[in-house]
């Protein structure tokens, strides 16, 4: 068996839903028979203040739970960029919120820039489920894992009352994400 390993990183600010977005993306994982770590780290603010969720798939053995070399970073605000972009593989990904993330201190390779947080508001008339957009455009990005195994960790982690507005944002992340490939 070919060793399988990639490490994921959602960065921003408390209440992007950051770590919310880390745990349905380590159930989804765990959905499609991967081993899995999920961890995270925020500030004492709950708003504002920085916060990731590190995510590692593995078809093996995981020693040490926190991402170090990102496969996938995700920062969706500057100071997630700066801080973790040095972080990030050669052949990694970089996600960015464009319309908060305007500048990077070095150049990547696989860089995908998007308003997120704008189209989110715009297309769902609220900003809350942007986290769910991220994580459904990621889905289709990495194929690591199914759209099915992504929608039942949604439901499986959110209240009844979230699922359909949620349901709607993992479309527009697919929507997103074919826009993206094409």
């Amino acid at each position: 068996m070919n060793l399988f390993r990639k490490e994921f990183r959602f960065s921003g600010s408390g209440g992007q839903g950051l770590i919310v977005a880390g745990i349905i993306w380590a159930k989804a994982a765990g959905y499609e028979g991967y081993r899995v770590t999920q961890t995270q780290s925020y500030g004492p603010e709950s708003r504002g203040g920085s916060s990731r969720a590190d995510v590692i798939i593995s078809n093996n053995e995981i020693y040490f739970p926190e991402a170090q070399y990102f496969d996938y970073l995700i920062a969706l605000t500057q100071e997630a960029a700066d801080k973790y972009i040095y972080d990030i593989k050669e052949d990694g990904l970089l996600l960015v919120d464009s319309g908060l993330v305007k500048s990077l201190g070095m150049t990547v390779n696989n860089l995908v820039e998007m308003p997120f947080t704008e189209i989110t508001l715009e297309k769902l008339g609220t900003e809350l489920p942007m986290n769910i957009v991220v994580i459904a455009c990621i889905t289709k990005l990495s194929n690591i894992i199914s759209e099915k195994s992504l929608e039942i960790a949604i439901k499986n982690t959110l209240k009844p009352a979230l699922i359909d507005l949620n349901m709607k944002a993992v479309q527009l992340g697919f929507d997103l994400a074919s826009q993206i490939k094409n």
